[in-house]
């Protein structure tokens, strides 16, 4: 483990190699799972105000799910997540020629919202683990992202430094910086 701050970084994200594959998962991770994607508590409330200007990127079996459960519903352990259709795919899925993307991010690519996604999606595959003072910052390792672990050897990208811009949207640029020195073995983060 590395400290950052109020952080523990698993050394994964210095030792895995990570580039996403989309053409070849096809984004499978929207799709397969026991549960929708974990939500931060504030991400609720943005999702209830935009929520009429990401529907019309929605499919019309997420535009159902949401209009019946909501933008959130619980994990098995009490954690907020986005809903799933058909206890299956997220709510929030949308199929672009059998390519499974993210209906609220195409709202804000459209500039129809001001909210990318929510974190841990655009983490994805780092997990964030809450402490009782701290988070640990893990690398989820599934076979579903196997292409994206070869291309990521090919192209020498380690996991942090392919997920720099949503780590540095989490925690910050000053954070970023001091996980990047601790990862290149200056231990002074």
């Amino acid at each position: 483990m590395i400290i950052v701050d109020n952080t523990f970084v698993s050394h994964e994200l210095l030792e895995s190699c990570f580039v996403c594959d989309i053409h070849k998962c096809k984004g499978i991770c929207c799709i397969e799972g026991d549960a929708g994607a974990p939500l931060e508590e504030e991400e609720i409330a943005v999702l209830e105000d935009y929520l009429d200007a990401i529907k019309p990127f929605m499919e019309k079996a997420g535009i159902e799910e949401v209009e019946k459960s909501g933008v959130f519903d619980y994990d098995q352990d009490g954690s907020y997540v986005t809903p799933l259709i058909d206890n299956r795919a997220c709510a929030f899925v949308w199929n672009n020629e059998g390519i499974a993307l993210c209906a609220i991010e195409r709202a804000w690519q459209a500039g129809k919202i001001p909210f990318r996604k929510p974190i841990s999606c655009h983490l994805y595959p780092i997990r964030i683990n809450k402490l009782k003072s701290a988070e640990a910052v893990n690398y989820h390792e599934w076979n579903i992202c196997n292409d994206a672990v070869k291309k990521g050897k090919a192209e020498k990208v380690p996991l942090y430094q392919f997920l720099r811009e949503p780590l540095i949207r989490k925690y910050g640029q000053q954070w970023y910086e001091k996980l990047s020195n601790s990862m290149n073995g200056n231990n002074n983060p």
